[in-house]
């Protein structure tokens, strides 16, 4: 396994053009939207849990550093993009032996897990967003977004100052200084003797170094925001960033839940669950930067934060994809523009399969859920 490991890392490159290229080719396989067709399902599956694998092989690469490593958290990560594999072999296979009606207690399930993985994720990461639902780590350096804060003791706060030119030169220690010259015979000390565990006055000396040098501190300096400190920092605004995330994490089990009580013909399921989609979204926009709110106690998004919300408000062209509205609204419209382009050479070729495509995707939850 560690040389399989060892590959990957190392040809990273040639693992994600070879995976790009399988994924693709899975689209063209044939009877790949019929209902009772599991076979081509079981293979986009087992393509897309060995592609999650390596991701997460290549995202956990170790790295060398004069601190602590940061502490590895459960690969909540690896289980969400698993599940999203899984989902949709889980609902071909229920269909084929349950049945359309009772094949929504197998996805509601599968959902249902889903959350409770991703609200694990979210716990576990310190209440941070979500990339890409879950299947991206947020490893956010800014940690005072949501309230992180470093232990306090016998160090210099971050922001802290040392006077002109401190802790420069090599490895970021002044060597014409008496403190930098002992950090940095420490350090070549422990580099040398390879020192399994460091003592308490060594680590506080590395944390020291840490925010000095602007390099992250260690693990175990770092404490995780909790709901009750959430709350005491930043106040409605902290609870209401972590509601509207709940929120995301909930619509698609919440959806799911309505379309097997009321069915997908009613406009219920579709109309709730864009509800959900829109309040969250509300929240996210009032009380963080992301709305330009200049509230004392807003929450600062990182850059790759703000991306992932506008990601979900893409993903919005779905319930276009949803029925009832597509059925009513959707299908003619598709089937309009493939009779309309057939005669045209190559053009109507394309245009059929694409929208074949998207009717086959569309009667498959799984493939417009966005979840």
């Amino acid at each position: 396994m560690e040389a399989y490991k060892k590959w990957v890392r190392s040809n990273r490159d040639y693992v994600h053009s070879m995976e790009s290229l399988a994924n693709g080719m899975t689209w063209l396989l044939p009877e790949r939207f019929s209902a009772s067709e599991i076979g081509p399902e079981a293979v986009t599956a087992f393509l897309g849990i060995i592609t999650a694998v390596n991701q997460h092989i290549i995202d956990t690469t170790p790295t060398q550093t004069l601190v602590n490593p940061v502490e590895q958290l459960f690969p909540w990560s690896l289980c969400v993009s698993t599940l999203k594999d899984l989902e949709t072999l889980v609902e071909v296979v229920a269909q084929h032996f349950y049945g359309d009606d009772k094949k929504w207690n197998f996805i509601a399930v599968t959902e249902g897990i889903k959350a409770l993985v991703r609200l694990a994720l979210f716990r576990d990461s310190g209440y941070k967003i979500l990339l890409q639902g879950g299947e991206v780590m947020n490893a956010e350096k800014d940690q005072n977004a949501i309230g992180y804060n470093h232990v306090r003791g016998d160090f210099v706060k971050p922001g802290g100052h040392h006077g002109h030119g401190y802790l420069q030169d090599y490895r970021g220690h002044n060597l014409r200084n008496l403190e930098g010259r002992a950090l940095f015979a420490l350090n070549k000390f422990g580099e040398n003797a390879k020192m399994v565990s460091d003592p308490t006055w060594l680590n506080r000396l590395q944390h020291h170094h840490a925010l000095a040098t602007g390099a992250e501190p260690p693990a175990s300096m770092i404490e995780k925001p909790t709901l009750s400190t959430i709350w005491s920092k930043k106040g409605l605004p902290g609870g209401l960033f972590v509601v509207a995330e709940v929120l995301f994490i909930m619509r698609p089990l919440i959806y799911v839940l309505f379309i097997r009580k009321y069915g997908l013909r009613s406009w219920i399921p579709w109309l709730i669950s864009l509800t959900v989609d829109l309040t969250g979204y509300g929240f996210l926009s009032h009380i963080t930067n992301l709305g330009h709110s200049s509230r004392k106690n807003s929450i600062v998004l990182s850059t790759a934060e703000k991306d992932e919300v506008r990601r979900r408000k893409l993903l919005w062209v779905f319930y276009l994809m949803r029925d009832p509205f597509f059925n009513k609204y959707s299908r003619h419209r598709l089937e309009h523009a493939e009779k309309l382009l057939s005669p045209v050479p190559i053009v109507g070729f394309i245009t059929a399969k694409l929208v074949e495509l998207l009717i086959g995707a569309q009667t498959r939850y799984t493939y417009t859920s966005a979840s």
